[in-house]
C-alpha cells in the first residue's frame, strides 16, 4: 500500500512538470479578455460627446419712450402776499377794506385825516402858477429887449423851486391815501374807520390767489430732470386734480435739506382754492427710450452689476448692463438694452457669456 501511494505521487508530480513546460498556463487571463473583450491598441477611438446646449425662452425688446415720474409733497400757497401798512400818522377817515373783499391794483383801500397836508399842497398849487406867470413876462421883456438874461434866468429858477415844492406836497398828501399794489382778495384787516394809526401801523393783508402756487422741494438727484415750463400734475387734499406749469426751479439748495424748492402754478380764476393746502406734485422728467421688464429676469454680473442676459442673431448668451430708470406696476423700466437681441426670460441664470443656447420659439413675455 504505501508502494502505491509513492508511485501515485510520482505519477502527479511528473504531469504537473509536463504542464507547466508546455507554457498553458500563461493564457488564462489574455484568452479570457481577448474573449471578453478587444485589446485597446486595436480599437478605433471613441467620438468625444456632444456639448451640452440649453434651452432658453427669450422675446424681443418693446421700446417705449419713457417719461419717469418724480412724485413731491407740497403746499398751495398765494402768488402774492403783502401787508398794508399806514404811511402816514393820523385818523382813518375813510376805510375800503372789509375781510374777504376783493381790491384792484391801485384803487385807495384807506385815505388818513390830514387837513394842514391838504392845504399845503393848494398853496403850493398857486405859487407855482404865479412863478409860471412871472416867468411869461420875464421871457416877453427879454424878447423885446426890456430885460436882462439874468433876470429871464430867475424867474424860471423860481419856476422850479415853485415846482419842487409842489412835487413835495403831493408826496405828503399821497402818503395819506393807503393803494392796493396788485388786485386780489383781502385776507385781514388790522384797523377800524376813526382810528388813530402811526407810520408803519398794520393795515391789512392782501393775497393774490389767481394762479395759485404749489411750493414743493426737489432732491439733488431729480433737479436735472425738472425744467421751467414744464407740465406737473397736482392732487390736492380734498380730491381736486389739476394741471399747472412749473414756473420756478431754483438754483441754491436748502442748507438743511440739500433740496431745491420749485413753484408750480395752477389756475384759479374763481379763487376756490385756498392758500396752505397740502398737495401732491407729479413731474416729468424728458421721455427716455427704454424697456419694461419684468422684475424678475434683472440679474447680477459677478461683480454685482445689475443687467439682464441677452442673445443675439448668432443665439450666444451675453450679459447687458442696464439702468432702472423708473418702478412701475407693469415692471421695471429699464436702459442699455441694444437693438438686435433678445431678452432672456426663462433660464437666465443657467448660461453664460458666450455660451451656445436654443431659444425657444413662441414664446412671450
Amino acid at each position: 500500500m504505501p508502494k502505491f501511494h509513492r508511485i501515485a505521487a510520482f505519477c502527479v508530480m511528473v504531469g504537473a512538470a509536463a504542464w507547466i513546460a508546455t507554457g498553458e498556463f500563461s493564457s488564462v487571463g489574455s484568452a479570457e479578455t481577448a474573449e471578453g473583450r478587444e485589446s485597446p491598441t486595436s480599437e478605433t477611438p471613441a467620438a468625444e460627446p456632444a456639448p451640452l446646449v440649453r434651452t432658453v425662452s427669450a422675446v424681443d425688446p418693446a421700446f417705449i419712450d419713457h417719461a419717469r415720474e418724480i412724485r413731491l409733497s407740497g403746499i398751495t400757497e398765494a402768488d402774492k402776499r403783502v401787508e398794508l401798512a399806514a404811511r402816514a400818522e393820523g385818523v382813518i377817515a375813510s376805510l375800503a377794506l372789509s375781510k374777504g373783499g376783493m381790491v384792484e391794483a391801485g384803487g385807495v383801500v384807506m385815505v388818513l385825516e390830514g387837513p394842514e397836508t391838504v392845504a399845503q399842497e393848494e398853496i403850493a398849487q398857486i405859487a407855482l402858477a404865479q412863478k409860471e406867470r412871472d416867468l411869461e413876462v420875464a421871457e416877453k421883456l427879454f424878447q423885446g429887449g426890456s430885460t436882462s438874461e439874468s433876470n429871464l434866468t430867475n424867474a424860471r429858477s423860481a419856476r422850479d423851486a415853485a415846482q419842487a415844492e409842489l412835487n413835495r406836497a403831493h408826496a405828503a398828501a399821497d402818503r395819506l391815501r393807503l393803494k392796493a399794489p396788485f388786485a386780489g382778495i383781502v385776507d385781514s384787516v388790522s384797523v377800524e374807520l376813526g382810528e388813530w394809526v402811526q407810520t408803519g401801523t398794520p393795515v391789512a393783508t392782501i393775497l393774490a390767489l389767481d394762479p395759485i402756487l404749489v411750493k414743493a422741494e426737489v432732491s439733488e438727484v431729480d433737479l436735472g430732470s425738472v425744467a421751467v415750463g414744464s407740465t406737473a400734475k397736482v392732487r390736492l387734499v380734498n380730491g381736486t386734480e389739476m394741471e399747472g406749469t412749473v414756473r420756478l426751479v431754483a438754483r441754491e439748495a436748502s442748507a438743511q435739506t440739500r433740496t431745491f424748492p420749485v413753484e408750480i402754478a395752477l389756475p384759479n380764476p374763481d379763487l376756490a382754492l385756498p392758500s396752505g393746502m397740502t398737495a401732491e406734485v407729479s413731474l416729468f422728467a424728458a421721455p427716455t427710450r427704454a424697456v419694461v421688464v419684468p422684475r424678475s429676469i434683472v440679474t447680477l454680473a459677478d461683480d454685482g452689476t445689475l443687467g439682464l442676459r441677452v442673445v443675439g442673431a448668432d443665439n450666444l448668451a451675453q450679459f447687458a448692463p442696464v439702468k432702472i430708470i423708473d418702478d412701475t406696476p407693469e415692471g421695471l423700466v429699464v436702459t442699455g438694452v441694444s437693438e438686435g437681441v433678445r431678452i432672456i426670460t426663462a433660464g437666465q441664470d443657467l448660461v453664460s457669456n458666450g455660451e451656445k443656447v436654443d431659444v425657444a420659439a413662441g414664446v412671450g413675455q
